[in-house]
């Protein structure tokens, strides 16, 4: 497994000129490493890898490479709507030292199941790195179904999901289904607790940018079964779960960790900050 616990989504920090401030994303990975971070996954939706060109993803990745060293496994994500491309980045990953690669499912073509077997099964015959799945049908257009996954499951280097589709149903026939080595990680901070009790073994968490603290801990209760002390953290947890997903990630976490002095900058275009409403919103959660 490549880790079991609470692994943040990070964001990528950018300067006034937005360009990418690697002194705060420095400050950013000390911070989740000294609050309980079991792994830090890089350029996935919460990084705005859409917006990253491929000079900045290699500058991204080497950096990160060398500043966590060994004290968490870094994942790196990988994905794209063209199989070469998603192939390329993660033969980059392997070679610049990750330890993991996070591959979202294609977007925008809507292929078939089939599709998504010969996709994944192609990117992995191309790395010897653990490989993690990404559903995410609300972004993507198109949805891994449980039987895809299995199917895809018994490909080696292929070992985990990060599931976001919010389909209980379809994430309770995923845990019934797949081998007991393979990993099911929760991609909705909602959703972490009830997923935690149903049989996964962590969250890729939004949340943990700012509070990893908190995240590190209810992820340590539910590994325990302590589910009392658990809900306790994912009630307190609950109003900035959900105002972080009041508009598109990442735009409400880039505004709240600015708000509490992490100079993180503003998201790219074609990403905005949020309305007037949602920064009230995210202002009182600041002072609490």
């Amino acid at each position: 497994m490549i880790f079991e616990g609470s692994c943040t989504a990070l964001i990528t920090p950018f300067d006034k000129n937005g360009d990418v401030n690697y002194y705060s994303l420095k400050n950013l990975i000390n911070f989740q490493i000294a609050n309980g971070t079991k792994a830090i996954c890089i350029l996935g939706t919460t990084g705005e890898s859409a917006t990253i060109n491929d000079e900045e993803r290699t500058k991204i990745i080497k950096f990160c490479v060398c500043f966590i060293g060994s004290r968490v496994p870094l994942i790196v994500g990988t994905g794209s709507n063209s199989t070469q491309k998603a192939i390329c980045y993660t033969k980059q990953a392997e070679e610049l030292g990750a330890d993991a690669v996070l591959i979202v499912s294609p977007y925008y073509n809507k292929c078939s199941q089939e599709g998504l077997i010969s996709h994944y099964k192609n990117i992995a015959g191309n790395t010897k790195l653990p490989i993690i799945l990404y559903n995410v049908p609300s972004r993507t257009g198109v949805n891994i179904l449980p039987k895809t996954v299995k199917k895809l499951s018994k490909i080696k280097n292929i070992v985990a999901i990060k599931e976001a589709s919010g389909n209980m149903a379809q994430i309770s026939e995923l845990l019934n289904i797949l081998p007991q080595n393979f990993a099911l990680y929760s991609g909705d901070d909602m959703l972490t607790l009830p997923l935690y009790a149903m049989g996964a073994k962590g969250v890729i968490s939004v949340t943990a940018n700012c509070y990893p603290e908190q995240i590190f801990k209810l992820c340590e209760f539910c590994k325990n079964q302590d589910y009392f002390n658990a809900k306790l953290i994912s009630d307190r947890l609950f109003k900035i779960n959900q105002a972080l997903f009041l508009d598109v990630n990442p735009i409400c976490i880039k505004y709240f960790m600015n708000l509490i002095n992490f100079n993180v900058g503003k998201p790219r275009l074609p990403l905005t900050e949020p309305s007037s409403e949602i920064i009230k919103k995210l202002k009182e959660l600041s002072n609490e």
